[in-house]
């Protein structure tokens, strides 16, 4: 017998969500270490809210949902809104229940100022690489570094000289200037409009207009972007193209490939070997103990080899073919082979946060704010790893 294609309305629903979720769902293992994570960070939330008033959203539920727009390439917080309000899987990641409202997309504009902010993203990827099922997965001794692009969310004709003002809208706000006796004779020269009379043809400028930037020099120093003035104009290769960017650095243990600091700078030549200089001191603060270190040629200066040398690190960096800072007191040892196969591995991280993360190009201005979306990328990059190393 056929079936009927008619729907009828229920009186009553009874839908739990854990049952809907399937027992072997890579978000369950994920969802887990989060909630464990959140819960040895409920001190440092105290900490931003005060003790009376009207109840906030609250705040592991707004981190758990910016860890689900970057683990589902959701674009946007108001996509994210929109899916969550009929997607029974977010809703159960977040915390909603199946009848509780989803939040406007504003929501993530006024935190983050407050608990989106870079700190908070170290300190929520720093309990999840405390976790204990997550801690054996890391090694304490062996690290690589490297650094990555990341394009602005500024075009190249925002990139205009510094001693120039930007050009003024079409609309630009303010009153009038006052006329002067030259435009006050014109004034009364001309007849009033009046219904009968159409409006002058004048041209329209367009927002958009074409620039052409051939022949035209253009540096950080002369030049800068008045869409978002902490981007930079950079190329990592030679014969690549320049454009508006920030510097993304990451530090990763070499057991399995696991970020454990990252970092979002200014895009320099020099940018790489403070960034990575300083995560190494923010993640094993005055220690005595010997680790390695490796990562590509770029790292290949004496100042910065020195540098490590007094940090008690052993440098395995890939040399330059001239005037290379690493000799054979590094490269004769077995480790130096196989730091120089693990360092390797720092690009999968790069390649997920640009292709699933949405950090080709970030959608926010300014260096905080970009360094935050970075850092909170990079945690749920970890995340997404999880449950298949838990499992192995």
């Amino acid at each position: 017998m056929r079936g009927t294609d008619k729907a009828s309305g229920s009186l009553f629903s009874y839908v739990d969500l854990e049952e809907r979720v399937p027992a072997g769902h890579p978000l369950r293992k994920i969802r887990q270490i989060v909630n464990d994570a959140l819960a040895s960070l409920d001190a440092e939330f105290d900490a931003l809210y005060t003790d009376f008033g009207r109840p906030s959203i609250a705040p592991e539920r707004l981190i758990r949902a910016s860890l689900l727009q970057m683990l589902f390439s959701i674009r946007s917080e108001r996509q994210l809104m929109e899916q969550m309000d009929y997607n029974l899987l977010f809703r159960w990641f977040v915390g909603l229940g199946i009848d509780d409202p989803v939040w406007v997309p504003t929501v993530f504009t006024k935190n983050r100022d407050r608990l989106l902010t870079t700190d908070m993203s170290r300190k929520v990827m720093a309990a999840i690489l405390a976790h204990p099922e997550v801690r054996p997965l890391l090694s304490d001794e062996h690290f690589s570094v490297d650094g990555t692009l990341v394009k602005a969310w500024a075009s190249m004709k925002s990139f205009q000289p510094k001693d120039t003002a930007p050009p003024h809208d079409d609309d630009p706000g303010g009153p009038p200037p006052p006329p002067t006796q030259e435009t006050a004779a014109d004034t009364k020269q001309q007849p009033q409009q009046n219904e009968t009379q159409p409006m002058p043809d004048t041209p329209r400028q367009t927002r958009n207009a074409e620039v052409n930037f051939r022949g035209t020099k253009r540096s950080n120093a002369t030049h800068a972007s008045v869409t978002d003035p902490d981007a930079r104009l950079y190329k990592k290769a030679p014969g690549a193209a320049a454009m508006l960017c920030f510097m993304g650095h990451t530090l990763m243990e070499n057991r399995n490939g696991l970020v454990v600091q990252a970092d979002l700078t200014h895009a320099d030549g020099h940018g790489e070997r403070k960034a990575a200089l300083e995560m190494i001191e923010r993640h094993s603060p005055g220690s005595t103990r010997r680790l390695t270190l490796a990562a590509d040629k770029g790292y290949d200066s004496r100042d910065f080899v020195a540098a490590l040398r007094r940090m008690v690190v052993t440098p395995h960096i890939a040399q330059k073919s001239r005037h290379s800072a690493i000799d054979g007191r590094t490269t004769h040892h077995r480790g130096y082979a196989l730091s120089q196969r693990h360092r390797k591995k720092i690009e999968e991280p790069f390649g997920w946060a640009k292709t699933i993360g949405g950090m080709a190009q970030t959608v926010h201005r300014g260096l905080d704010r970009v360094r935050a979306q970075f850092t909170m990328t990079m945690a749920a990059c970890n995340l997404a790893r999880l449950p298949k190393l838990l499992a192995a």
